[in-house]
């Protein structure tokens, strides 16, 4: 099959033809039909994340049909549509997934990180962590909702009731819970690269009530954040930007270093929190969810020939959306 190899963090991925994966008892066999590309992807490729296998099939938010099956698969059947998210197994023993916790599991196994991911024509995948998609969309907009779409929701679940929420980075993410947020009745405000009004104008269009530079600050002081950009920078500008008793999440699996600031930013009862990862009940509240509420993901397309593009070009921030790999 055709993959897209990392070989080492810096080096540009390598097209090359490798085997399809035979799938393990507990494993589907999926024909990849898209695959999103993640900024979790540009902090593996760019060494920010240390390497964990080489070569590297990445990819994390991918959709597919099942085309075989283990001995020991009873979830799906050959010609289900199914997707794989950034969870791609645990221990299913340790003191945190006992307690419901998988997220936070000692020794997980990520897609597209610990195990060949979805920048390929084929993917191997354990059932037991993927899910079923809703009809509603296709391939190329479901892709997102593999990452974007269930990391964001379980940060926007840490946000709270927050009736004024602050997105700091209107990416593939924010673009996604922007939408849900505002079908809740919540207001938007979109913080954006200083000068980016095409971002700004996107964020808009999806419902936002303001958007400025991620240096400005809101008309109104916000009841929580949720901060996708990975700039510790904006953790004291998001909580500048907040009320007492806000809380400011952040949802990236890697961030700069957060600079020190003055402890009255914090004071007031304000709260700052990560988010890890994400549990199967995370995906089957958000798809639910998704089924019901019309999710208008932005996706650019890409040959998966082209994948050193997509990464290159969600660097430079030259889309809005979420970039998506099309491997036939």
């Amino acid at each position: 099959m055709r993959a897209m190899l990392l070989d080492h963090p810096h080096a540009p991925l390598r097209a090359a033809r490798v085997p399809i994966p035979v799938p393990g008892a507990d494993e589907v066999l999926i024909r990849v039909g898209a695959c999103g590309v993640c900024r979790t992807d540009l902090h593996i490729a760019d060494g920010e994340l240390p390497p964990h296998k080489s070569p590297l099939i990445m990819g994390h938010e991918v959709v597919g049909t099942v085309v075989a099956a283990g001995e020991r698969v009873r979830r799906f059947s050959i010609g289900d549509r199914v997707g794989v998210p950034w969870l791609g197994g645990t221990c299913r023993h340790c003191a945190y997934c006992a307690a419901q916790h998988e997220n936070l599991c000692d020794t997980p196994q990520f897609t597209g990180y610990d195990r060949d991911g979805g920048y390929a024509e084929y993917a191997a995948a354990d059932a037991r962590y993927c899910f079923a998609l809703p009809s509603r969309y296709d391939d190329i907009h479901a892709a997102p909702l593999l990452c974007a779409g269930l990391i964001g929701y379980r940060a926007y679940a840490m946000a709270g009731d927050a009736r004024r929420l602050g997105l700091y980075g209107f990416g593939a993410a924010a673009h996604i819970i922007a939408q849900v947020a505002c079908r809740q009745g919540r207001e938007i405000y979109a913080f954006t690269r200083p000068g980016d009004t095409r971002s700004q104008q996107f964020a808009r269009s999806l419902g936002a009530v303001w958007a400025g530079d991620s240096t400005a600050m809101p008309p109104q002081p916000l009841d929580a954040a949720i901060i996708f950009a990975p700039l510790g920078a904006l953790v004291p500008a998001a909580l500048a930007a907040t009320r007492k008793g806000a809380t400011v999440v952040c949802a990236g699996i890697h961030m700069s270093d957060i600079p020190s600031f003055p402890y009255a930013l914090l004071w007031g009862e304000r709260s700052v929190r990560s988010v890890a990862n994400l549990t199967r009940a995370d995906g089957d509240a958000f798809f639910s969810l998704a089924q019901e509420i019309d999710i208008q993901t932005a996706p650019v397309a890409y040959p998966l020939e082209e994948a050193n593009r997509a990464l290159a070009e969600l660097r430079a921030g030259q889309f809005d959306g979420a970039a998506v790999l099309l491997p036939h």
